[in-house]
């Protein structure tokens, strides 16, 4: 299954180091972040939660819930959680989802071309590579990242993103190449100039088609 932005995010039932939920209904209103791993107790795994979990107030600052999904149980992750935490100073404190049937990460397609699926899988086995969704209130996906095995991943640059989706979000507007927040944003091409001026008061025109106004907080 291929998962576009827009789509609604597929729902799913499952236990967790939180309990049993489902995913929409633990979304509720809040923006959430679904971020795949290969297996507990490996390097690079543990460097990329260990991020998530110094990162968790930031998260919490913008209203997103964070989920993690591993190929393995509820009991290994509760155990690898000691680890995470011992190596970032900070417990990992968001469910990490029990996968061991690979549910999510068929559902997700989050499984590279070459994965085979034995018994007895080990990481490079069943390979779930290291794909982040962001999904809005709305449950719509509204990012996708995928990286392979061998490179972590830059957690400021999906709150950088998050960032910029939530500040365009229901906004006619769009974010220029490398925004921070704070910076300038687009004008919607959907609105002319004058149009553009009422809404958002002044407005820089750089190009017919590309004018700066102001972000709103």
């Amino acid at each position: 299954m291929t998962i576009r932005i827009n789509d609604i995010a597929p729902d799913f039932t499952t236990d967790s180091t939180a309990g049993e939920l489902t995913l929409h209904d633990w979304v509720g209103d809040s923006y959430a972040i679904l971020f795949s791993h290969p297996k507990d107790f490996t390097p690079v795994c543990t460097t990329e939660f260990g991020a998530v979990a110094k990162l968790v107030p930031e998260f919490k600052k913008r209203n997103t819930k964070v989920m993690g999904v591993s190929v393995d149980s509820v009991e290994e992750h509760h155990k690898w959680m000691r680890d995470i935490e011992a190596f970032a100073g900070a417990p990992a404190d968001f469910p990490i989802i029990d996968d061991t049937s690979l549910q999510v990460a068929k559902l997700y397609d989050m499984l590279p071309a070459e994965s085979v699926l034995p018994d007895g899988r080990t990481p490079a086995d069943s390979a779930t590579v290291r794909t982040v969704f962001i999904i809005g209130p709305d449950k719509k996906i509204r990012l996708t990242m995928s990286y392979p095995m061998s490179v972590g991943r830059n957690f400021a640059e999906i709150i950088r993103a998050l960032d910029a989706i939530q500040t365009t979000d229901n906004q006619p507007l769009a974010t220029p190449a490398d925004w921070r927040p704070g910076e300038d944003v687009i004008v919607g091409l959907n609105l002319d100039d004058e149009q553009a001026k009422d809404r958002f008061g002044e407005i820089d025109i750089k190009l017919p088609y590309l004018r700066f106004t102001k972000a709103r907080k």
